[in-house]
């Protein structure tokens, strides 16, 4: 075959250090999902939502098939952190956690994906971040230990 073509949809998930409600101000937190869906457009892997509430965001996005996952996320956490801090003095020790969780997710899945990422304020009025991330790492199968998880 004399050409590549690749379609792959992730669901990346993480969170401030420490869950630190830093983006508790809607319009800070419109501007850094504004900041981090730009920087995914720009490494090639286009965004279809980024959402999320005060202490961690979900990006649904493509990833390039020049991109590694780390890659990725690595230069989205980098450069919005670095953005951020310019933003006030609440916001200079601003800081994601380490690090991260990223889902496959196959075309089928997309709107119930970007529905959900839509509706991160509502569905966290019941449920934490922990037990969300929890419930994904059950549903994907991922084996952890609860001690390296949370940072």
């Amino acid at each position: 075959m004399p050409q590549s073509l690749a379609k792959v949809l992730v669901h990346i998930v993480f969170s401030t250090k420490q869950r630190c409600p830093f983006l508790t101000d809607k319009d800070i937190r419109a501007e850094m999902h504004a900041y981090l869906g730009g920087t995914c457009n720009e490494l090639q892997c286009p965004v279809l939502i980024v959402g999320g509430v005060a202490d961690h965001v979900h990006i649904l996005c493509g990833l390039s098939r020049n991109m590694s996952i780390a890659k990725l996320v690595g230069d989205v956490k980098r450069g919005s952190s670095k953005w951020i801090k310019t933003k006030g003095r609440m916001l200079t020790k601003f800081a994601w956690q380490n690090g991260y969780g990223v889902f496959s997710v196959g075309q089928t899945e997309v709107e119930r994906v970007r529905e959900y990422i839509a509706g991160q304020e509502e569905h966290h009025r019941r449920k934490t971040f922990q037990d969300e991330y929890r419930s994904f790492l059950k549903e994907y199968g991922i084996d952890y230990d609860e001690r390296y998880v949370w940072d």
